[in-house]
């Protein structure tokens, strides 16, 4: 009689075992797909012989002009005569206003000096070209 009682009772242990799998299989997925979705705004970066590598303080606010000529701040896109009075409201909450700019190399010149003088107007200290370094040079630097 007993053993009919126990039989009978309800067990008060949640078993974890399948939530963890599932977690862990969810982590797995999120790291795979997190460096994916950095990526922003599509450019074709030009390419140079020399890149520098820039150090800052902050996560850096990029500015993106696409092939279209369409001007971003990080991923969301803005006109270029609003650019300025965006830049002056975002860098009220920083310490140090620094951009990087990056420009489809099909962008002509003069679209992407319109955004550098909207940039510097909105009272930016530190401005960096962005670009992609090419395979020649790389070739010679792993000479």
């Amino acid at each position: 009689m007993m053993q009919e009682k126990n039989r009978d009772s309800l067990l008060s242990d949640i078993n974890v075992t399948p939530f963890v799998d599932v977690m862990l299989v969810l982590l797995i997925i999120f790291m795979v797909a997190a460096p994916m979705m950095v990526q922003g705004v599509d450019v074709s970066l030009p390419e140079t012989r020399t890149v520098q590598q820039l150090d800052t303080e902050q996560e850096p606010l990029v500015v993106v002009i696409d092939k279209n000529g369409a001007v971003h701040i990080n991923d969301m896109e803005v006109g270029a005569e609003n650019l300025g009075e965006k830049l002056e409201k975002i860098f009220e909450n920083r310490s140090s206003p620094e951009v990087f700019l990056r420009a489809d190399q099909n962008v002509s010149y003069g679209r992407v000096v319109m955004v550098m003088s909207e940039i510097k107007s909105a009272g930016v200290q530190r401005l960096g070209v962005v670009a992609q370094q090419s395979d020649a040079a790389q070739e010679i630097d792993q000479d």
